[in-house]
């Protein structure tokens, strides 16, 4: 197949979570034959864009800079449904994206057309030219709002975010063949506001060749939290770990260490660190940590969308205490793949686990059979093979 990829964002860097799915996708289709362009926004002019990791999986690739999008615009849409979908370039928020797309399909006959994003990308719609067209959002920015304002970590615009939110979600999705996202949740989101969609979920996956169980030996008592700090829910379970459920667990296992390791932490984390709390910053490996940790331990109480950090950990054989949201979209059983457990529960948990090596080898070795089973990228590509031959009838 000849297949028109239209993202928010370019493929890399990997660090950047919304990343993984386009980058390990589009690398599996053009391993398996498919020819594919791509047309991208550059949603992050401040980190370089390393096109070399990731121009060899497409015959045609270009980044052009995202639009600015503004309250009036935004309103504007919602308010008049003539505006919603633009029907030439002049109107649409970025012409240089339209005038692109355009040309691409003017120029080569594709079989689909695959969009990465949401309001983004979806008022392309007739700039495709009737074209087979699948849309996948990733998640619903409806979820994550309505779990940010039930765990009270929501501004007082919050409300009126989600209404704006739910408005959009209503009808950007529906002239698309299918929505495609990531959890049962986010697509149970998107039904009842707009019971005509056809909803699909796909899950992430994870490079099951680069993410190998090591030999080596794991530390006794540490504890792992990884993620991507400009994400407001990691920052919250990283405090909420340090804060909350760390000292419990020091209580009854002295000497208990926690390493918190990503992208970007900010003041309040970097505050946190000390002899037994290591605060890393940006590493260029996740792996090394995952294979030294004892327990990972997921607590998010907000967010939407499946964890990459949990299916990372997992594949790794790194035992995981998460709360039951930081495990959406993961077929994984309590007591045999991960522990899942409450806030109040999880100190528990984790001392539980800490004090029976048994119960740590169990879990490790079932959570990397289910990533073996479930979440590799190939199965992922296939399902979306599957998806574009369906819409394409």
């Amino acid at each position: 197949m000849r297949i028109l990829l239209i993202s928010r964002c370019p493929p890399y860097p990997l660090f950047l979570g919304d990343r993984l799915i386009l980058y390990h996708l589009a690398r599996e289709l053009s391993r398996r034959g498919h020819t594919l362009d791509l047309l991208a926004f550059d949603d992050r002019p401040d980190i370089p864009d390393e096109r070399s990791a990731y121009e060899d999986f497409f015959q045609h690739t270009a980044v052009y800079p995202a639009p600015r999008r503004t309250l009036i615009d935004s309103l504007r849409r919602l308010l008049l449904p003539g505006a919603r979908f633009p029907r030439q370039a002049s109107s649409s928020a970025s012409p240089v994206m339209w005038a692109a797309v355009q040309a691409r399909i003017q120029q080569h006959p594709y079989d689909v057309v695959h969009l990465f994003g949401g309001v983004q990308v979806y008022e392309y719609w007739h700039a495709l030219d009737g074209l087979p067209a699948i849309i996948t959002p990733y998640e619903s920015y409806s979820l994550y709002l309505r779990r940010l304002i039930d765990n009270g970590q929501a501004r007082h615009t919050a409300p009126l975010q989600r209404f704006i939110a739910r408005a959009y979600e209503r009808f950007m999705f529906a002239p698309y063949a299918r929505t495609v996202v990531v959890s049962q949740p986010d697509a149970d989101e998107l039904q009842v506001i707009n019971p005509a969609l056809n909803i699909s979920v796909i899950p992430n996956g994870v490079e099951i060749e680069r993410w190998q169980p090591g030999e080596g030996v794991r530390e006794p008592a540490a504890l792992l939290f990884t993620g991507n700090f400009e994400y407001p829910p990691n920052v919250d379970a990283a405090r909420v770990l340090a804060l909350e459920i760390l000292p419990g667990v020091r209580e009854a296992i002295p000497g208990v260490k926690l390493w918190l390791v990503g992208n970007a932490p900010p003041p309040e984390l970097q505050a946190l660190a000390s002899d037994d709390i290591t605060v890393t910053g940006r590493v260029p490996d996740l792996r090394p940590y995952l294979e030294r940790a004892t327990v990972f331990v997921c607590p998010l109480r907000f967010g939407a969308g499946i964890k990459n950090k949990v299916l990372e950990a997992l594949a790794l054989g790194c035992p995981v205490v998460a709360t039951p949201l930081s495990v959406d979209g993961i077929a994984a059983d309590d007591g045999r793949d991960v522990l899942v457990a409450d806030l109040d529960a999880m100190p528990d948990a984790v001392i539980r686990l800490l004090r029976d090596p048994d119960l740590q080898r169990a879990l490790a070795s079932n959570g990397r059979a289910l990533i073996e089973r479930e979440y590799t990228w190939s199965r992922v590509a296939a399902l979306y093979e599957a998806l574009y031959e369906t819409v394409r009838v």
